[in-house]
């Protein structure tokens, strides 16, 4: 087990907004900071990260927490995962605990196909610079395409021996199940003999978004026709191609830094690129691009330009994919290189500078790309020209937003020397069909009409109770050690002997003032959560001179984490709708502190004594027996408390 030393430690180093713009592009949004959510997809951001208190809350979701919260819903991570990926980010040294039986038998299947991945990766990477066959095969090869020792490095490339067994049998020699071996892909069981899926190959391991090896990707390097050039791991729990892209990881800061990632083919033109000096690059791995893939792009960056070989077949087999990036809303720059040049060539053989200079001068809009691409097929043949006046419209179609829509139209209209008019008739057609498709697909077969009453759908009932206590929680998080001045309403007699109501001011800290006022009435939460979180704070504030989210979210149970971020962060809310922007004032609660902590108590009171005597009217109904004079007039003397709590409050209440 990790050490609560470590863990202590990993709590003070992490920042929210770090750990998080590994993942999200973040924006600024007054003292907070904005984005996309990662957990749905979306175009107006939802997602609010405050360094200040240094949490973050998804309102497309409802998802919130801290750093760790985070790491644990977008990762999965376990606890100690996250504890763990932190500490390795901060450059934590971990200290361990002797771990019990039961935290051994916690571990979970998924986290023993990641320890077989890094394991595997550990090996090929030993074999490749450790071995005789490894440094002259695997070693020649990475240096013949150029690559450094630190790329090869930086990037974990390795090499699986051009042997059966060498890799399974190290991995069962050093305890590894062959059941998991067998599920990460990394070797083939067939009847009673196992056998190694990469042999022979140089390995590109496949990481996550955080690092984690999910699988592998191998190259053949002998002639053997048969057998395929590329080979990847199969699909499994921890590994999913279409969810997954190659140099992801190393390119993430890079992507967010210039808003703009470069999409290519392969491995080796990631690995290229990025010992070149331009790192945000990422790549499909050989696969079709898919919906997955673009949102993952979509969360560090809303541009994409999309890097293709020279050849005129690959290029218009990979227009599709810029249809499928359009459709999520991002824009699109194309740049294709010279005939006979790959993006790995082209980069291996020109200066970071040379590189940088030809794909700011080359990269063209996607419009004015597929129009050259297709006019040149066109040539003069009018048949043709109208079909890709066509294929263009229908690409336009797929852009969601519809100024952006009408833009292309425009320039559209330019290039092919057609009337607007034309192409937003057209447009509209594509559009009509695309609604009609998504009707059908989504259509069911309807039953047989029959006439019934129609059921009074039951009114959701408003916890009161609940809504009060939430509020006393929300004031204690966000005003705790505050000090305010009090106002303490009291009866005294005048001169004519009447009682009449008299102030008087004192200073009290919020977190005291509250804790006094619930003491005095014997109050106690009826909600469990809320009851616990209370207990925490007021232990907080009375061994803290100074509240910090991460340090008591630290101290207090996990499950309990998302109930106090929906509360801190529901203000935070308001900054998504940009009201100052539309001349609106929100009003501040920090103007009036000691005000809403003395009506909610009130309101709080007024409620538990309006139930008391809805109580004793009942009891009078149901016990003929009662000692109804005595009860009649215990309900006026409530019934007097709660006028004096409606004066107080300075407004008549209305029944809850």
């Amino acid at each position: 087990m990790i050490s609560k030393d470590t863990i202590d430690k990993v709590y003070d180093a992490a920042r929210v907004e770090e750990v998080i713009s590994d993942y999200v592009q973040l924006k600024k949004s007054g003292s907070n900071l904005k984005g996309l959510s990662p957990f749905s997809d979306e175009r107006t951001p939802s997602f609010m990260v405050s360094p200040v208190k240094q949490i973050w809350k998804d309102f497309s979701s409802g998802k919130g927490g801290n750093a760790i919260a985070f790491l644990m819903e977008y990762e999965h991570f376990t606890y100690p995962e996250a504890i763990r990926h932190l500490a390795k980010k901060y450059h934590i040294e971990i200290e361990e605990t002797t771990p019990s039986d039961q935290d051994k038998a916690a571990t979970d299947e998924r986290e023993s196909l990641y320890l077989v991945s890094e394991f595997a990766n550990k090996y090929f990477q030993d074999v490749l610079f450790n071995t005789e066959e490894g440094k002259a095969i695997g070693l020649t090869y990475f240096k013949e395409r150029g690559f450094t020792q630190e790329t090869i490095k930086k990037f974990g490339l390795g090499y699986s021996p051009d042997q059966w067994e060498a890799f399974t049998k190290e991995a069962l020699g050093k305890g590894y199940q062959l059941d998991f071996l067998e599920k990460t892909g990394l070797t083939i069981v067939k009847e009673q003999k196992q056998f190694d899926r990469f042999k022979g190959r140089v390995m590109f391991p496949i990481v996550s978004v955080s690092g984690r090896v999910l699988g592998f990707g191998g190259r053949i390097l002998n002639a053997d026709k048969k057998a395929a050039k590329y080979l990847n791991s199969p699909e499994s729990p921890v590994y999913h191609k279409s969810k997954i892209l190659y140099g992801l990881y190393q390119a993430k800061q890079a992507i967010a830094k210039n808003d703009n990632c470069y999409l290519v083919e392969g491995y080796t033109d990631v690995i290229q690129f990025n010992q070149s000096g331009v790192e945000n690059v990422v790549s499909s791995s050989g696969t079709a691009l898919t919906p997955d893939q673009i949102r993952l792009i979509s969360r560090l960056t809303k541009n994409v330009t999309v890097l293709f070989d020279g050849d005129a077949a690959g290029l218009r087999a990979s227009l599709r994919g810029i249809d499928l990036i359009l459709e999520e809303g991002m824009n699109v720059k194309v740049c294709a290189f010279p005939d006979g040049e790959d993006p790995d060539s082209f980069a291996r053989s020109r200066s970071q500078d040379e590189l940088e200079t030809y794909l700011h001068d080359n990269a063209k809009d996607f419009i004015q790309f597929k129009a050259s691409l297709l006019v040149d097929d066109a040539a003069n043949d009018p048949i043709k020209k109208a079909d890709t006046i066509r294929d263009m419209v229908v690409s336009i179609a797929k852009i969601p937003d519809r100024i952006q829509r009408e833009v292309y139209i425009q320039e559209c209209a330019k290039i092919m020397a057609i009337s607007e008019e034309v192409l937003f008739n057209t447009l509209a057609q594509q559009l009509n069909k695309g609604r009609a498709k998504e009707a059908r697909e989504n259509a069911v077969e309807l039953p047989v009409m029959q006439v019934v009453k129609e059921e009074q759908a039951p009114v959701a009932r408003v916890d009161s109770l609940l809504i009060i206590e939430r509020k006393i929680i929300e004031l204690l998080l966000l005003y705790g050690n505050r000090e305010e001045e009090f106002e303490d309403v009291m009866m005294k007699a005048n001169e004519e002997g009447e009682l009449v109501m008299f102030s008087e001011w004192n200073t009290f800290k919020v977190y005291d003032r509250i804790f006094m006022d619930l003491q005095d009435d014997e109050i106690e939460f009826s909600n469990p959560n809320f009851r616990k979180v209370y207990q925490s704070l007021m232990t907080y504030y009375q061994q803290n001179d100074e509240f910090k989210t991460d340090a008591f979210l630290s101290q207090l149970p996990q499950e309990l984490h998302q109930e106090v971020v929906d509360i801190l962060m529901l203000d935070d809310r308001d900054s998504l709708h940009k009201w100052e922007e539309q001349k609106i004032v929100v009003k501040q609660k920090t103007e009036s502190v000691a005000q809403n902590v003395t009506e909610t108590i009130l309101t709080l009171r007024w409620y538990l004594v309006d139930k008391l005597v809805k109580s004793l009217i009942t009891k009078v109904s149901n016990e003929p027996d009662a000692d109804n004079a005595q009860i009649l007039q215990d309900v006026k003397d409530y019934s007097t408390l709660i006028r004096r709590f409606s004066e107080q409050l300075g407004r008549v209440l209305s029944r809850f």
